[in-house]
């Protein structure tokens, strides 16, 4: 059994990345199987603002197991590297998810960072596998579903003519207007249940590197805020993929908590529904996750209709206790 990097991935080695991930789902086949344009796309091009390494364990020619491993910023940023590990079912158990997680592990030390973020979903075998490697639970998650076919116009529409007074909605598809860059970043720190183990602030720069990543891969970013002035007091972002854009992706959605308590929340997100249905009326579905702790905005996803589909967990661990 070898263990080589995948700097440079031929078609044949994407064909064998993909098929070892096609194996993974079939056993767990929590969401959408992954498509193989998805699978290129990640081997052959890293997100603006990030690197990306990547590893598998080869028997006869052929990938078992693999790792990616994604490095946010400059090397030595204060963020945590994203590591993924996939093994084939029938090649569990043979230690080759440990002998993946030491190259990464070296890989993240070379990067100097000093931890590793994780995210599986619940019930799978790689809980147990994290735990036993020092990784711990930081946050768990809840995946929702919307089919904007089950929420009617008109409903969306009295969501939107409900909204509060005082405040006025601002909507940008890219990259955040520059009047509006610093005051996006301060209503990101409301969201408190990623900032205690994500470590980085969240500033007007980060927030236009955020928006030129989903741009360059060829996506396209939503944004509607509710402001006052140019404070900007609840927002909410989506994300329509260019491959299969009949599901969004939720991105963040925020209520800064002196503004709380006045239905802003929900406001934003029907003035998105709405903005959708009219500019980009191919998206048939919204997927979200939210933190199983924040009660409040699964109340309003839960309003607006969106269902419970699985639950995910991120864990985290230090470097320096990942195996070398």
């Amino acid at each position: 059994m070898d263990v080589i990097a995948v700097d440079d991935p031929t078609d044949e080695q994407i064909r064998q990345w993909h098929a070892v991930l096609l194996a993974v789902h079939g056993d767990d086949p929590a969401g959408d199987a992954p498509e193989p344009e998805h699978t290129a796309a990640r081997l052959l091009g890293a997100e603006q603002g990030s690197r990306q390494r990547f590893w598998a364990a080869v028997e006869d020619g052929e990938m078992v197991a693999v790792a990616a491993l994604r490095l946010p910023g400059e090397p030595g940023a204060d963020r945590p590297g994203e590591i993924d590990i996939r093994v084939r079912p029938d090649r569990r158990r043979e230690g080759l998810g440990t002998r993946l997680l030491s190259e990464a592990a070296g890989g993240l030390r070379a990067d100097r960072r000093s931890s590793v973020l994780a995210q599986v979903t619940a019930g799978t075998p790689a809980i147990p596998f994290l735990e036993s490697h020092g990784f711990r639970c930081v946050l768990t998650l809840s995946g929702l579903l919307l089919h904007l076919d089950d929420v009617p116009a008109e409903r969306v529409a009295a969501l939107v003519a409900a909204g509060p007074a005082g405040y006025e909605l601002v909507r940008w598809q890219g990259v955040v207007p520059d009047e509006y860059a610093a005051a996006l970043a301060r209503a990101k720190h409301a969201m408190a249940d990623m900032s205690a183990y994500e470590g980085v602030p969240w500033d007007a720069d980060r927030v236009r590197e955020m928006a030129e990543m989903v741009n360059k891969r060829g996506d396209a970013l939503y944004t509607v805020a509710a402001v006052q002035g140019t404070v900007v007091a609840g927002f909410t972002e989506i994300v329509v993929p260019a491959l299969g854009p009949e599901r969004a992706a939720q991105y963040d959605t925020a209520v800064v908590p002196e503004h709380r308590g006045r239905r802003l929340g929900i406001w934003v997100k029907a003035a998105m529904l709405e903005w959708l249905r009219h500019e980009r009326p191919e998206v048939r579905e919204i997927e979200t996750d939210n933190s199983g702790d924040n009660v409040h905005m699964l109340a309003v996803n839960e309003e607006l209709g969106f269902r419970h589909q699985r639950e995910s967990r991120e864990y985290q661990a230090s470097a320096a206790d990942l195996p070398a």
